[in-house]
């Protein structure tokens, strides 16, 4: 990093299942993104066009009610985007339209199999970085295909490097020093986890790869879905939030938010970094190249 920069933290709903009108709701939040002055803007996981909640996806494994399950899978698999594609290129637009770094969290749709997907385009509308989250947790492998080691890279940009993991990635260590190793400065978690132990994780992380830490949460609520989407009983709020930004000491620079929707901002500051990287550098002055042999395949 060479300067300071403003980053947003997106912490709104998507029209659930609704891909087309979920990418407006992008663009015109990215609109006043950086009308706010930032140059990186950053949305939750699988926010295109909606996370799958446990109180739902569990009902994709009912046999007995199959023709139910089917269908709900088939709605997500069509509002999903594919890339190339139209949707992703409306995406890209969004980027290049406002000249801002732009990640999403989205359902990807290659064939048959939907992916949970961390896209990063830059701003002239390029996909900088595609990664797809390696394991799918508990419910969600009734939803996700597996993912690749593509895209555990930080790329570079002149806002610094870039990199992220998809929710509980973040909790796989080799996944972290892949990205640590690559250089990561401004580091994205992306999640549906609204817990209060889920700060623990990227204040750790954030203290660990001596980076900023950017971590979107998904907001949802019950009344927002369609009606045929079954939801198993349980409180309005499907995904309650909890973004944060972390700076490379573990403190708060923005957050959390809960309970409902909004945009945190933050003036990232590489003094700060470097600052923090004078007794600690996991992949620098504290690594042992000569003991440890890594490897991303």
């Amino acid at each position: 990093m060479d300067a300071p920069v403003k980053v947003a933290c997106v912490q709104v709903e998507p029209v659930i299942f609704d891909r087309d009108a979920t990418i407006e709701k992008l663009a015109s939040t990215c609109a006043e993104a950086a009308a706010d002055g930032a140059g990186l803007v950053v949305f939750p996981e699988a926010f295109v066009p909606v996370y799958p909640s446990s109180r739902w996806a569990r009902y994709l494994a009912a046999w007995e009610k199959n023709d139910e399950a089917k269908a709900v899978f088939s709605r997500l698999a069509r509002e999903s985007i594919e890339i190339p594609g139209e949707a992703s290129e409306r995406i890209a637009a969004a980027a290049r339209e406002h000249g801002i770094w732009l990640a999403v969290g989205a359902n990807e749709l290659e064939r048959g199999t939907i992916y949970n997907a961390l896209l990063v385009y830059a701003p002239d509308g390029s996909l900088a970085l595609h990664h797809r989250k390696l394991i799918a947790t508990n419910h969600e492998r009734m939803v996700w295909g597996v993912g690749t080691g593509e895209g555990l890279v930080a790329i570079p940009t002149e806002l610094g490097n870039v990199g992220g993991l998809i929710c509980w990635e973040n909790f796989m260590p080799l996944a972290r020093f892949a990205l640590y190793n690559a250089g990561v400065e401004i580091y994205l978690a992306p999640t549906a986890d609204d817990t209060e132990t889920w700060h623990e994780t990227i204040r750790h992380i954030a203290r660990e790869s001596r980076a900023f830490v950017v971590s979107p949460s998904v907001f949802q609520r019950v009344s927002s879905y369609p009606d045929e989407v079954p939801i198993a009983d349980g409180p309005e709020l499907l995904g309650r939030g909890g973004s944060a930004i972390v700076g490379p000491d573990g403190n708060y620079l923005a957050g959390p938010l809960w309970d409902e929707e909004g945009i945190l901002y933050a003036e990232l500051d590489p003094a700060q970094l470097y600052a923090e990287r004078q007794r600690f550098d996991p992949a620098g002055h504290y690594h042992r190249p000569d003991v440890f042999t890594f490897e991303v395949r």
